[in-house]
């Protein structure tokens, strides 16, 4: 697969995963909140390039209306006993799974991936509100690799209230009520963006 990516200017570490401790928390309101930390992936920029070719990238469609249209991102779903791509992802989710077993009182066991090859790629407004999330609190956990682009936040059916840059291994986390009461989405820009890869880890049951 070729795309054109444009890596940090900044220098490239080895490929390993920072400290947690840096994880900022913004409370967004009834309940939903999001933490942040920019670069928890460090050598995310080499990670990208293993990505974009060990994952089988698949295109997807979808009904609208009375037509059938294409899904305009890649898309691929490691299930519970998938293996992974890369170590590195193991280590992520697991990492993860440790750090919020007290909150979250259970452990990430999927992840999604989705490569989004330039700014035409989106997803629009959503929540991850099928199976428990409908109506429990849980938690959606996100690293971002390859050029940055904006995750953006807002209430359901309301304005947006918050956006984040993503990219060269940030890492989100959506938690509490978020995927109840707010919608998140990665929206079509017309401003140069390189491809991004997304890699979504959930907890059993959440989609």
């Amino acid at each position: 697969m070729s795309v054109a990516f444009q890596g940090s200017l900044l220098d490239e570490p080895t490929l390993g995963l920072g400290s947690l401790a840096g994880l900022r928390r913004t409370e967004l309101g009834a309940g939903a909140w999001i933490d942040v930390l920019p670069g928890w992936v460090q050598g995310a920029d080499g990670l990208f390039e293993e990505l974009l070719t060990a994952i089988p990238w698949r295109a997807e469609q979808r009904q609208m209306y009375d037509a059938v249209v294409e899904v305009p991102r890649l898309v691929h779903t490691y299930g519970v006993r998938d293996p992974l791509p890369h170590d590195l992802i193991r280590q992520a989710r697991e990492a993860l799974s440790d750090h919020y077993l007290a909150e979250l009182g259970e452990r990430f066991v999927t992840t999604g991936c989705c490569l989004y090859r330039d700014g035409r790629d989106s997803v629009a407004w959503h929540g991850d509100n099928l199976g428990r999330s409908r109506t429990h609190d849980t938690m959606v956990a996100i690293v971002s690799v390859g050029s940055p682009r904006k995750l953006s936040l807002r209430p359901v059916g309301g304005p947006t209230a918050a956006s984040f840059a993503l990219g060269h291994g940030d890492l989100a986390v959506m938690g509490g009520s978020c995927q109840r009461t707010f919608q998140h989405g990665v929206l079509k820009t017309a401003k140069p963006a390189g491809p991004r890869i997304s890699l979504q880890f959930r907890p059993l049951n959440v989609w």
